[in-house]
């Protein structure tokens, strides 16, 4: 099978969705099919489009309806497409796709009743690219990865480290690019301010994994994702997560995983980070939960789902 897999451009080295692009590609060539990764559509013939962000891809799918009205077409849903709620471009994408892509099982809550039946959840995989070296008792050192934009509220951990105690060895670095102007002067100023915060910039894929096997936790921080890509990675380096309690982590990590707090609130993570450097026995608990979970970010079950979504795009027929 021809595929075209669509993929918004981006200015940021180390982007989701051509990540995500990129490792699907390579899933769906290992599977035997023709696989060309573009940021726009300009009239190329294929099988199948299958299109990362029912929002930013829209344009790519229209104009493949048209020009290959016989065509299948999936539409992999991101945060913001469904997050608080879809709009009407979204939700018309969504109903123009043969198949649609959660990355996270909560998800499927903000897909319309009637395109339920063509939703495929797929969870993006991790790979364990190196081992966790040996603790290092004197300090507590824990990271945030993620850009730096509003939706990420990539702040607030450093705001929660500032009630502290003074005794206490946390020290966060936090990774990221700074996708909105306005934070370049408040991490200067962070930084200046607050002698537990690091700003270590834009990391390429192994310097984060060295960055997640060494941390004792990783905070996110995020008022909504659509699939926290970055959850897996740190699970399967060995990492427990603290999270805003969001279906895009909980859709990963389940209910009753316990490193989870309200949206927004600086206090409830800071006994949360009090609580896992002053209790041992709180702290392998998260770990050994967050190791239960590992399995499910396994590269063969990303492919197998991946797989089944082409299947079903195959059967069904758009709204």
């Amino acid at each position: 099978m021809k595929i075209l897999l669509h993929s918004p451009s981006s200015t940021v080295r180390r982007n989701g969705n051509r990540q995500t692009a990129a490792e699907w590609a390579t899933m769906l060539h290992e599977a035997g099919h023709e696989v060309r990764v573009v940021s726009s559509y300009e009239g190329e013939a294929a099988d199948l489009l299958l299109a990362l962000h029912a929002v930013k891809s829209r344009e790519a799918v229209l104009q493949f309806r048209e020009a290959i009205p016989e065509g299948k077409v999936i539409v992999a849903l991101t945060g913001t497409d469904i997050y608080p709620e879809p709009g009407a471009d979204a939700l018309d994408t969504m109903r123009k796709a043969d198949a649609i892509i959660t990355l996270q099982r909560r998800a499927i809550r903000q897909v319309p009743g009637d395109c339920r039946k063509k939703v495929v959840t797929v969870i993006q995989s991790a790979a364990r690219l190196l081992d966790r070296p040996e603790a290092d008792t004197s300090s507590f050192g824990i990271c945030v990865v993620g850009h730096l934009r509003d939706v990420k509220d990539p702040l607030l951990t450093s705001s929660a480290l500032r009630e502290l105690p003074a005794s206490s060895r946390i020290h966060l670095r936090h990774a990221g690019g700074i996708l909105d102007d306005k934070y370049a002067p408040l991490v200067a100023r962070e930084e200046k301010q607050n002698p537990r915060y690091e700003w270590v910039g834009e990391l390429s894929e192994p310097e984060t994994a060295k960055l997640l096997a060494s941390s004792m936790l990783m905070v996110l921080t995020s008022l909504s994702e659509g699939g926290a890509r970055v959850v897996g990675e740190a699970v399967v380096h060995g990492t427990p997560v603290l999270s805003t309690r969001i279906d895009g982590v909980v859709g990963l990590l389940g209910e009753d995983y316990d490193g989870f707090f309200p949206v927004g609130d600086s206090k409830a993570l800071t006994a949360l980070l009090e609580r896992c450097e002053a209790e041992p026995d709180f702290y392998t608990r998260l770990s050994s939960q967050a190791l239960a979970r590992a399995d499910q970010f396994r590269p063969e079950k990303e492919r197998e789902a991946l797989l089944a979504a082409i299947r079903e795009a195959g059967k069904l027929t758009s709204s």
